[in-house]
C-alpha cells in the first residue's frame, strides 16, 4: 500500500490536522481534502469512497472523522487494518474527541502518525511501541540524573558535616568564654537553635532551619543581624549559619564539584490524582481556622497497605503537635492535654520540655519555666506514634471484587465502609486503574466518578463519609481485562478528627494559672493509603 496522507476532519469537511507521507504539492493536497466531504455517502459508519485517482479510507470518531488517503492499487483490508491503529492513536493524546484538544496536541499527534507511516508505507508496529518511540525515553538520561542526584546528594550531606563542625567549633569558643556565633538570648539557656537542631539540620543558601520531627522552623537571613543586638526581654531569637554555608558551598564550587539548588523539592507522587485532591483538601480545611494568640496544630498522618485478600500488611499513624505564641504576654504557659487519648502512643517531648510534668501531669511546659515559648514560630513540642496489625485500626475498608464475566472482560464490585465511625472524612478519592485503552462501563456507583483515558484510571470522589453515610459501592465493567488489571487502587481523604485523639484540655499561664484563651486545628490527612 503507499499512503499518501492522513487527515483528522470535522464532519462539515474542515480539516483540522492533516499529514503528508509521500512527495506532493501543497494545492494538491488541499484539493484532495476538499473534494472528500463531497465524496461521502450517508449512513455509513466505516467505509471508504474511491476517485480515479485516489481512495478515501475513513472512520467517524463522535464528531470527527479520521481519513487516510490512498493510492487504488492499495489492500482495502491493509488500509482498514491501518485506519483502526490511527483511530486508537487519537484518543491516546487527546482528553476529548474535540477540535480544541486535537490541536493542542497537535504535534504529539503528527510524531505518532509519523511511527506509524514512513514514506507512505505501514511500519510494523503497535499502540505501545509507538507510545514508547514518542515518549523517547533514554537510559542514558537516566543514567545522567542518577549521577547528578548522587552528586548533589553527597554535596548536601558534605555540607551537613561542615555546619556541625562550625557549630562545634562555636559552642567550644562559647564554653572558654570566647564569643560564640550561635548564641541566643546569652548563655542564660532557653530554646537555641542547637537544641531544636537536636534531632537534624538541614540548611540552604537562602536562610537555616531547624527540624523537629516532621516541622520546620525557618528563620530568614535578616535575623542574622539581630543575633549580636541585645534584647529587652528573654524570648528566644533564631539566629543563621546561612553565611558559612554559603562560604562552603562556593568553596565547593571553586573545586569543580556540581551544585544544584538544595532547596528542599516539591513532594511527587506516583498517585498524582490522590495525591493533588488530598493537598487541596488539606488547605482548604486549614485556611478556614480562626488563629487566637495561642493558637495549637495537631497534624495526624497515616500510611496504610493493605492486601486485596484482606490483611493488614502496613499501618502506621504518626503526628504532631505543634504550638505558635503571637503575643509576648502568653510566652509563659502551661498546655494540658487530655490524659484518656494518649494511651497506647508512643509519645516524645521536644528536648526543652518537662518530661517529669508530662508523664506525671500529661502537661506540656518548659523545663526552665522562667523561660517563654518562642514568638511567632510554629514549635514542635509533642510527636507521636502508632504502628499495628490489626484490622480493627483500618479507618476505612475497601473491598474490590473483580470477577472474569465469560465474555474477556470482568465485572467489578467495589464497595467501602467507615470504620472509625467518629472520623468524618472529607473529599475521599478512589482511584482504580483500568487496563489500557479501555473505558469502563458504571452500572451503578455513590458519590460521583470520573474517567481518566490518559492516566488509564476511574477516580471514584465521595464528598463526605460519615457514621450517617458510612458505606458506599460501585459496579462497572470492563472488556479485554483480567482481575489483576484493578489493582493497587489508591485512597486519600481528610479529616478535621484526629485519628490518635490528642487533644488540648486547657492553656494556663506559669505563674497565676490563669486559663488563657487559645485556638486550636486538628488535621488528619493520607500519605499513602492503598490496596495491593
Amino acid at each position: 500500500m503507499v499512503l499518501i496522507a492522513a487527515a483528522v476532519c470535522t464532519k462539515n469537511g474542515k480539516v483540522i490536522l492533516s499529514r503528508q507521507f509521500v512527495e506532493m504539492t501543497k494545492a494538491r493536497i488541499e484539493g484532495l481534502l476538499a473534494a472528500f466531504p463531497k465524496l461521502m455517502t450517508a449512513g455509513k459508519q466505516h467505509t471508504y469512497v474511491e476517485t480515479d485517482s485516489v481512495r478515501y479510507v475513513y472512520q467517524p470518531m463522535e464528531k470527527l472523522y479520521m481519513l487516510l488517503i490512498t493510492t487504488k492499487a492499495s489492500n482495502i483490508l491493509e488500509d482498514l487494518e491501518t485506519l483502526r491503529l490511527f483511530s486508537k492513536v487519537i484518543p491516546e493524546y487527546s482528553h476529548s474527541l474535540d477540535e480544541k484538544e486535537i490541536v493542542e496536541n497537535a504535534f504529539n499527534l503528527i510524531f505518532a502518525f509519523d511511527e506509524i507511516v514512513a514514506l507512505g508505507y505501514r511500519e510494523s508496529v503497535n499502540l505501545a511501541q509507538i507510545k514508547t518511540f514518542v515518549e523517547m525515553d533514554s537510559h542514558e538520561e537516566k543514567v545522567y540524573q542518577a549521577v547528578r542526584q548522587t552528586q548533589e546528594r553527597e554535596a548536601r550531606q558534605k555540607m551537613r558535616e561542615k555546619a556541625k563542625e562550625l557549630q562545634r567549633q562555636r559552642m567550644e569558643a562559647s564554653k572558654r568564654g570566647g564569643p560564640s556565633l550561635g548564641s541566643i538570648g546569652g548563655r542564660s539557656g532557653g530554646f537555641s537553635s542547637d537544641s531544636f537542631g537536636s534531632s537534624g539540620v538541614s540548611s540552604s543558601s537562602g536562610g537555616s532551619s531547624a527540624t523537629i520531627g516532621i516541622t520546620s522552623i525557618d528563620v530568614d537571613t535578616k535575623s542574622k543581624t539581630a543575633v549580636s543586638k541585645p534584647t529587652s526581654r528573654n524570648a528566644l531569637k533564631l539566629g543563621g549559619k546561612s553565611k558559612d554555608v554559603d562560604s562552603f558551598v562556593d568553596q565547593l564550587k571553586s573545586e569543580g564539584e556540581k551544585i544544584a539548588n538544595l532547596a528542599p523539592a516539591a513532594p511527587t507522587g506516583g498517585s498524582s490524582a490522590a495525591a493533588s485532591a488530598s493537598a487541596a483538601a488539606k488547605a482548604a480545611i486549614s485556611a478556614d481556622i480562626h488563629k487566637e494568640s495561642v493558637h495549637l496544630k495537631i497534624e495526624d498522618k497515616l500510611v496504610v497497605r493493605l492486601g486485596r485478600d484482606g490483611g493488614v500488611q502496613q499501618f502506621e499513624n504518626s503526628g504532631l503537635l505543634t504550638l505558635r505564641i503571637t503575643d509576648e504576654a502568653y510566652g509563659r504557659i502551661l498546655l494540658k492535654l487530655s490524659p484518656n487519648h494518649t494511651q497506647g502512643l508512643q509519645l516524645q517531648t521536644h528536648p526543652n520540655v518537662d518530661k517529669e510534668l508530662f508523664k506525671s501531669r500529661t502537661t506540656i511546659g518548659l523545663k526552665n519555666l522562667g523561660k517563654p515559648f518562642p514568638l511567632n514560630t510554629d514549635v514542635g513540642v509533642l510527636k507521636w506514634r502508632f504502628v499495628s496489625q490489626d484490622e480493627s485500626a483500618i479507618p476505612l475498608t475497601i473491598n474490590c471484587w473483580p470477577s472474569d464475566n465469560g465474555e474477556g472482560g470482568c465485572d467489578v464490585n467495589i464497595e467501602y465502609e467507615l470504620e472509625a465511625q467518629q472520623l468524618e472524612l472529607q473529599d475521599v478519592a478512589i482511584v482504580i486503574p483500568l487496563p489500557m485503552n479501555v473505558q469502563p462501563s458504571v452500572a451503578e456507583y455513590d458519590g460521583t466518578y470520573n474517567y481518566d483515558s490518559r492516566k488509564h484510571v476511574l477516580q471514584w470522589h465521595i464528598p463526605i463519609i460519615d457514621a450517617a453515610n458510612k458505606s458506599g459501592s460501585m459496579e462497572f465493567s470492563c472488556s479485554a481485562s483480567i482481575p489483576g488489571d484493578f489493582f493497587p487502587l489508591q485512597v486519600s481523604f481528610v479529616s478535621k478528627t484526629p485519628y490518635a485523639g490528642v487533644v488540648a484540655q486547657d492553656v494556663v499561664q506559669v505563674d497565676s494559672e490563669t486559663a488563657v484563651k487559645y485556638s486550636s486545628e486538628s488535621i488528619l490527612f493520607v500519605e499513602k493509603y492503598e490496596i495491593v
